[in-house]
């Protein structure tokens, strides 16, 4: 398999690289955490102009025509600087799933203004009492005349405080583990009924807790059919973990460089202490987990940009998996290699430990993806 870049694969890389070198230093990004969404919309407005918002979306739907290899590339270089703007709330998860299964009036009416930077989409799917289930929905879709009334609680939507419209999963039918009987609604933020809690998390980003309180919409607000979008849901929440391991990868990078130049200034007894056998052993043993997680961050965009289900499934379990276990080595090997420095809020690594660790926990962390795996294992029949 060729795993080399083409050259407009290297020139967006070249693009979103220089961006945060640029643009997003230590202290820039805590400056735009200071803003009320934890991100700056001039920045999000900058992505735009640059075409990154269009990355995953076909030219016919106004988009760069990009695929998952473009989307881990810009999501690599976005670890490394540890960018805060919604890119996989508003443009991976909930976006691309408008693109692949909205009506022609939604993408008429959601993607243009989504890739020029005017519009902001959140994904709602997760509940108090869901942890990392796809099917496992409490939240109801009633019928009414002319359209449905919701109501619910979703909880931890990633950036759902700034979100201008919201992607939410509701029950139309069936019992709450039942995949059956699960729809994907089109709400505004600002709707009546609708009720938003937002707060920042651990790691700069921001989330919110979103209550639905007898909600109505129209017929027209339904994405795709009525009770069946369970496998929708499971390719949108494979796409935000695929896409959170390849930010994982730029952050560990990050975190591996910083720990091999601390390695080379920090003496003890007149000597650079990466010069001790077992410090080296450590650092050799971190780059290990870093390539073991960025070559199953790239199975899984392969599989992604396939049509097998089970494959895809097995792929992005495996990157997430990974990501998990390695990235918190990578993390807790850099802080004690440090020392006390790697978990001052001055320094830039323990940022990179937290966004490593949040990373885990989202869309799914190591042991649930362990347990998906293997839930997807086929036996021969001999055995």
């Amino acid at each position: 398999m060729d795993f080399s870049l083409t050259d407009e694969q290297r020139m967006l890389q070249d693009t979103v690289e220089r961006l945060v070198q640029d643009q997003y230093g230590f202290e820039q990004r805590h400056s735009y955490m200071q803003a009320e969404e934890g991100f700056t919309r001039e920045m999000w407005h900058q992505l735009a102009e640059l075409g990154l918002l269009g990355v995953p979306f076909s030219e016919e739907l106004g988009g760069f025509g990009g695929g998952p290899v473009e989307t881990m590339l810009v999501m690599e270089a976005f670890g490394k600087g540890l960018v805060l703007e919604p890119y996989v709330a508003s443009i991976v998860t909930a976006g691309q799933l408008i693109g692949d299964s909205g009506s022609d009036a939604q993408k008429e009416a959601i993607l243009e203004p989504l890739i020029s930077g005017e519009l902001l989409l959140a994904f709602a799917h997760g509940e108090p009492d869901n942890r990392y289930s796809d099917t496992q929905v409490s939240s109801r879709a009633e019928r009414s005349s002319g359209g449905y009334v919701l109501s619910g609680h979703k909880a931890v939507v990633l950036h759902g405080d700034s979100a201008d419209k919201l992607v939410v999963s509701a029950r139309t039918g069936g019992d709450t583990m039942d995949a059956d009987g699960i729809s994907l609604f089109l709400i505004d933020a600002t709707a009546q009924g609708v009720s938003i809690q937002g707060y920042p998390t651990i790691d700069g980003l921001h989330a919110a807790e979103v209550r639905l309180d007898r909600v109505q919409v129209g017929e027209d607000a339904l994405i795709g059919q009525d009770g069946k979008a369970a496998d929708l849901i499971e390719l949108t929440q494979d796409r935000g973990a695929f896409a959170v391991c390849a930010e994982a990868v730029g952050a560990m990078t990050v975190a591996c460089d910083l720990t091999l130049d601390y390695l080379k200034q920090r003496k003890q007894f007149g000597v650079a202490i990466g010069t001790f056998q077992s410090v080296q052993h450590r650092m050799v043993e971190m780059r290990m987990e870093l390539e073991q997680a960025r070559s199953a961050t790239m199975k899984a965009a392969a599989k992604l940009a396939g049509n097998d289900v089970a494959e895809r499934r097995r792929a992005v379990s495996t990157a997430k998996n990974q990501v998990g276990r390695g990235g918190r080595f990578v993390s807790e090997q850099s802080i004690q290699l440090h020392g006390g420095i790697g978990m001052t809020e001055e320094y830039n690594l323990a940022h990179y430990a937290k966004r490593i660790a949040m990373i885990d926990n989202q869309f799914g962390d190591a042991d649930a993806h362990l347990d998906r795996f293997s839930s997807h294992m086929t036996v021969p029949k001999e055995l």
